[in-house]
């Protein structure tokens, strides 16, 4: 099965000069701030002592300030500036990684079909998540092809509607916000044309600094002086939650600072908040806990794939539904934090899902 994998490339340098080639340096200064040593770092990367030092040196003499501190018997620490870089190329690669994974899933499919030797592949359409990353990682181990396009979920239930993708991932808070919440998908979904395959329940909540230094305790704090947020864009489910969640609080949008200011998924509002650009964000579990955040749940939510009603029949999706019920799946999505995995791979009616 053709595989493609697309990474950001850094270059940094003067408008005189031919630059650095970066990212060997933003794996140097990581490995130095997990180790402390750059000897190990660059052991751990397979480079020479001397080939660290001097590439350490060169980015040094470019920006004009040192990037680690040096001390005998204590090791190496990254100053302020090497650690603004490693939260830039996180950030970076939180913001940009899933429009990577969706265009390389799209040329895989564009090359095959040129190639001449692929059936038909079903198409997954959904927002950037941990359990759509384990079930793509899961496909691709058992080279099962799928054409993965990352979008928002309504986007993704429109889609399916139109004809555009055979799933659809979508999600819904649990509780007081269920019915509102589903309303906007049912719009879309047919409960004689459409089925539902149980992903996840997950937590949502807030991000804030690693020890909470603000004392936040939930959504009231958001209008609190000088607090800053980064926000989930319009159409995503977050966005959707974070709109019901300040209704019920009586929080106007525009007393929220950083209302307006958006990151694409909930790594990269995580990133945006370890970095220090912003002091909250909401999200998943999962996230704050990749990139070392104080967690304040909220609530749980539902996540589904909805696809056709026949889908248990169509032989092109009998690969990916077996492996989205597979023991084996389920444990990675246990595995996530703030994810349950109980019900994964249920095949629900939209019925039966969404009751009321």
């Amino acid at each position: 099965m053709l595989r493609i994998t697309l990474q950001p490339h850094w270059r940094i340098g003067l408008d005189d000069g031919q630059g650095l080639d970066a990212n060997t340096l933003l794996d140097l200064l990581a490995a130095v701030q997990g180790s402390g040593s750059i000897s190990q770092a660059g052991r751990d990367l397979g480079l020479s002592y001397r080939h660290a030092w001097g590439l350490l040196q060169q980015a040094e003499l470019l920006f004009g300030q040192p990037l680690l501190v040096r001390g005998r018997g204590r090791g190496s620490v990254l100053t302020e500036l090497g650690q603004k870089l490693i939260w830039a190329d996180a950030r970076i690669g939180a913001r940009l990684q899933p429009l990577l994974e969706s265009l390389a899933s799209e040329l895989e499919g564009e090359l095959g079909r040129v190639q001449r030797r692929r059936r038909a592949v079903p198409r997954l359409h959904a927002s950037h998540g941990f359990a759509v990353a384990a079930l793509r990682e899961q496909l691709a181990a058992r080279q099962v092809p799928v054409e993965l396009r990352y979008r928002n979920s309504l986007e993704a239930v429109a889609a399916l509607a139109q004809g555009d993708c055979e799933l659809a991932g979508f999600h819904v808070p649990l509780g007081e916000f269920e019915a509102a919440a589903a309303q906007r998908y049912l719009a879309w979904l047919r409960r004689d044309q459409h089925l539902l395959v149980h992903l996840a329940v997950r937590t949502q909540g807030l991000f804030v600094a690693p020890g909470n230094p603000l004392g936040l305790r939930g959504l009231g704090d958001l209008t609190r002086r000088g607090l800053r947020f980064v926000n989930r864009p319009e159409g995503s489910g977050t966005r959707v939650l974070t709109d019901l969640l300040l209704q019920r609080e009586g929080i106007a949008p525009r007393a929220v600072a950083g209302y307006d200011n958006t990151e694409l998924t909930h790594a990269a509002v995580a990133a945006y908040v370890a970095s220090g650009m912003a002091d909250v964000g909401i999200g998943v579990q999962t996230a704050a806990h990749r990139f070392g955040l104080h967690f304040i749940p909220l609530l749980k939510e539902r996540y589904f794939f909805a696809l056709p009603a026949d889908a248990l029949q169509r032989e092109e999706l009998r690969p990916v539904l077996t492996v989205l019920r597979s023991p084996a799946f389920r444990s990675r999505v246990a595995a996530l934090q703030g994810y349950e995995a109980a019900h994964t791979g249920q095949v629900l009616t939209v019925g039966e899902a969404f009751a009321g």
